[in-house]
């Protein structure tokens, strides 16, 4: 008897919110009296559950995180450096994220953002003196890693001005070169670019470096051309590398935009980093006074000096890259629906997100040991060049694997992963080739030169 009242009091709980005319319209689809005798005759823990299905299942489905950093490498730096990677995590999801795409399609450069940028005291982080902040070059992975985790072009930006352009000034220049220019490009208030490579010269410029200069009593005739060069359309000055005609050294000097002899002509049709202003810039009998050739830049190995440190903060980038595309993709999977479930929820859309995560973890942990070797100046060249190598290819991959996971969505600006495809393009070419740098650790580890 207590069985069946229970079984009553589950039909009528069913039954209960259902007025009349509901049940009127019901008992034309289905027959109620065949509904409720097998109602009757389910056990009390199957009733229960049908119950918690009519009511949605109970509480909603907890959802961990999006978190690209699995194994929180963020959280050992020092609180003074995590509290400014994570303001400049703040500043790129405010103020950059929502006008990423529109000046990405534009290919324009949002230069309202520069003074905002120069808020956050980041220009030169590595640098000692000169108004630089003097931080470890770990915190500068990850700062290179946020800003290409929201915005590569954005990243691409910064990594020209605090990276080749100040570089170049603080590692070879003279005193009164640093004190002209680190203070005020530190700040932001003037801005720099880095012309290395050429129109058919790209990895192979220590080689074959076409732009000559030529010594012509105080001052020095530059001629040649320069392409692919970023921020070059709008820079104050654009730190020039040419072949000295005389002794077929390698030397960098210092050329203001307004030199007579100097154009610069924004490069067009890109399809990747189409918010970074990249030029070809012309040099016909560019005049430069001995005072503006870098004092400390005599032959290529000191142009190296400035990559070797660059080219670990663009490895760096391609874990933002990658990083970004990850969290797109596992934010995206768990909002696309297909078959009444979220496609998160699916083995083979698992597997690829693990299989990125994978991918993503390893390339972090790697420019990590990096940014440290940089900081106890323990870093080489091929040391840079296998992390530019090994997290560019997984770049690749990743993002890759993220637009597949977008399906056709992935194709279109609005979901953000198709400019990360594309930027990763860039990503994987600039800074020396995969081929450049593998012949670089090549060498280290085999002891033979296999460059031509």
């Amino acid at each position: 008897m207590k069985d069946l009242l229970k079984k009553i009091s589950g039909i009528r709980q069913l039954l209960g919110s259902v007025d009349l005319d509901q049940v009127a319209k019901l008992s034309q689809k289905v027959d109620l009296p065949k509904m409720v005798g097998l109602v009757s005759k389910m056990s009390e823990e199957d009733l229960s559950k049908m119950m918690g299905m009519l009511k949605g299942g109970g509480k909603p489905k907890e959802i961990p995180p999006v978190n690209g950093d699995f194994y929180e490498l963020g959280k050992m730096l020092p609180h003074h450096e995590r509290e400014i990677q994570l303001r400049v995590r703040e500043f790129m999801e405010t103020e950059i994220k929502p006008i990423a795409n529109d000046y990405w399609n534009r290919a324009e450069f949002p230069m309202h953002i520069i003074p905002k940028m120069a808020e956050l005291d980041i220009a030169g982080l590595t640098y000692q003196g000169y108004g630089c902040p003097g931080h470890s070059a770990l915190l500068e992975g990850f700062i290179a890693m946020e800003m290409a985790r929201v915005d590569t072009s954005i990243s691409t930006f910064f990594g020209v001005q605090s990276g080749l352009a100040m570089g170049s000034v603080y590692l070879c220049g003279s005193e009164d070169q640093k004190r002209e220019w680190l203070p005020s490009m530190q700040r932001l208030e003037k801005i720099g670019a880095f012309g290395l490579t050429e129109p058919e010269v790209g990895s192979g410029v220590a080689g074959g470096l076409t732009t000559t200069c030529k010594r012509n009593g105080d001052s020095w005739l530059l001629n040649g051309q320069k392409k692919w060069i970023g921020n070059a359309t709008f820079s104050d000055m654009t730190v020039i590398w040419a072949r000295d005609l005389d002794d077929n050294q390698v030397k960098g000097f210092i050329v203001r935009k307004d030199n007579p002899g100097f154009l610069a002509e924004k490069l067009k049709d890109k399809m990747a980093l189409r918010t970074v202003q990249n030029a070809l810039i012309t040099l016909t009998n560019c005049e430069v006074p001995e005072n503006d050739r870098l004092q400390n830049a005599n032959s290529f190995k000191d142009t190296a000096k400035v990559l070797r440190m660059t080219r670990a903060g663009v490895a760096w980038q391609a874990v933002g890259c990658g990083r970004g595309a990850y969290e797109l993709a596992l934010a995206y999977t768990n909002e696309r629906k297909q078959f009444g479930r979220p496609i998160a929820s699916f083995q083979l859309v698992q597997d690829l997100l693990v299989t990125m995560l994978g991918d993503l973890t390893a390339m972090q942990t790697m420019v990590f040991r990096l940014s440290q070797m940089q900081d106890s100046d323990e870093l080489l060249d091929e040391h840079a060049s296998l992390a530019k190598v090994f997290c560019t290819l997984r770049m690749r991959s990743i993002v890759d694997h993220a637009r597949e996971l977008f399906g056709g969505n992935g194709i279109l600006l609005q979901h953000d992963i198709a400019r990360f495809v594309a930027d990763a393009e860039a990503v994987y070419s600039y800074e020396g080739t995969k081929e450049i740098n593998s012949l670089i650790v090549g060498r280290a580890i085999t002891g033979h030169s296999a460059f031509v």
